[in-house]
């Protein structure tokens, strides 16, 4: 699982501080689309792990994250509220405060969601491929309703000459409009389709891009699979302006991107923008003219909050029967994580933990690893393995209930008054336990 590291921030509107501006919109942030809602351009910051808010100066005025957040791929709007697609296809609707209002799994192995009104649509999400058979009677595109529930079905797979091969053919951008026409990009194709809410092509249309078009092959290598194909579509999104805007490859790994606007009506390419290989924010300003912009430094532009407290607090026994309270730990920075003896990154990150632990005195620094097994005996085997030197905690398999994090392993850093620092999701390797080092070194040496 990738790991991405976010600081707990909930920023304030400062829109009211500042003269007023003509209105800009976000399009695309990096490799990700954007919604607008109350005025704010609402985008992902997968790195971050959270959702960002871009006033109509292209101020970033609001951020929020969450421990469901742990990489999301896209915002869309669902009535008043936010639906944040996770790049492993689960559906989260926040408020705009950040608080969230519901989650459901996703349909397919993974899934990405586009809404118009209360109607969500999904496809299979070109930001999470995985090589997996699938029935021949699936839908292309399934319509759901807002509380993540199948109410209707569009289209039909294409079926690959090898199964494992399904979901990469099959997987692509989407987007819906207000009349509830439909806009399917596939991933490894120069196509984007126009369907009506029927299910009835409207059009299809084409960038160009190849003279001659290949399906994505298996190349085996040993006792591995490998694939090739062109990155041609990567998201989509509608523009206040009526047309339709596709972000994709300008080569064939996807290195370059550009972006194509799209007529909704003929299904015609009315320009073209290159993006080069920088990170870029695509945005449209008042007078339809497309901006490219710097994505690094509008993220860079966001006033700290403060930190958010954990919680709730937890209060659990060891595995020695002593009960174990959070506010044992007051004082110390302390590393929350949440583990399981099933869960294989799990045993990756053991020893690097056992290792990190015995660097601080015990008044500095604290691991209180929480185990999520429901199974006491398989919970006792791994930790008489790996035997840490850190203090272990019972969960009971109940955590992910209370905390509501994506997977495991999760780790919450906090500092000496209990406030998050960071959230950690997933081991990453070396290159991201170095940085998480080096954090914790700098919170010890805080006051």
């Amino acid at each position: 699982m990738r790991r991405a590291l976010g600081a707990a921030l909930v920023g304030a509107a400062l829109a009211s501080c500042r003269p007023a501006v003509p209105s800009r919109t976000l399009l695309f942030l990096n490799r990700s689309p954007a919604a607008t809602l109350d005025g704010f351009s609402w985008a992902p910051d997968p790195d971050s792990s959270r959702i960002v808010a871009f006033d109509g100066a292209l101020h970033l005025a609001k951020a929020f994250t969450h421990a469901r957040l742990a990489t999301p791929v896209a915002v869309a709007r669902l009535g008043s509220d936010l639906l944040v697609s996770e790049r492993t296809g689960q559906g989260i609707v926040f408020t705009t405060d950040g608080r969230p209002l519901r989650e459901w799994e996703s349909p397919d192995p993974a899934d990405l969601y586009a809404a118009a009104g209360k109607v969500v649509v999904s496809a299979r999400s070109p930001y999470f491929i995985q090589l997996v058979d699938e029935a021949d009677t699936a839908p292309l595109l399934r319509i759901l309703d807002s509380l993540g529930r199948p109410i209707g079905r569009l289209g039909t797979l294409r079926a690959p000459a090898a199964p494992f091969l399904t979901q990469l053919i099959n997987a692509g951008a989407v987007a819906t409009d207000a009349a509830g026409a439909v806009y399917f990009a596939p991933v490894t194709r120069d196509e984007i389709v126009k369907l009506d809410r029927t299910g009835a092509q409207r059009w299809t249309a084409s960038r160009g891009r190849f003279a001659r078009e290949s399906d994505p092959k298996l190349d085996p290598r040993g006792r591995e699979l490998d694939t090739r194909y062109a990155t041609v579509n990567i998201a989509l999104t509608l523009g206040p302006d009526g047309r339709l805007y596709a972000l994709g490859g300008d080569d064939s790994a996807a290195t370059r991107l550009r972006v194509d606007v799209f007529d909704t009506a003929s299904g015609k390419v009315v320009a073209t923008h290159h993006l080069g290989t920088r990170n870029s924010a695509v945005v449209l300003d008042p007078g339809g003219q497309v901006e490219i912009l710097d994505a690094d430094s509008l993220l860079a532009l966001l006033p700290s909050a403060g930190r958010e407290p954990f919680g709730p607090p937890f209060t659990l026994r060891n595995v020695h029967g002593d009960t174990i309270r959070l506010a044992d730990f007051a004082g110390r920075v302390l590393l929350v994580n949440f583990w399981a003896s099933w869960c294989h990154p799990c045993r990756e990150e053991f020893p690097r933990m056992a290792t990190l632990y015995g660097e601080y005195a015990r008044a500095d620094f604290e691991i209180a690893a929480i185990s999520d097994d429901r199974d006491l005996g398989s919970m006792l085997a791994f930790i008489t393995g790996f035997r840490p030197p850190f203090p272990i905690l019972v969960g009971g398999g109940g955590m992910r209930a209370i905390y509501h994090y994506r997977g495991l392993p999760y780790s919450v850093l906090l500092d000496r008054r209990g406030r998050i620092v960071r959230r950690i999701f997933g081991f990453g390797g070396e290159d991201d336990f170095q940085a998480l080092r080096a954090t914790i070194a700098k919170e010890v040496r805080a006051p």
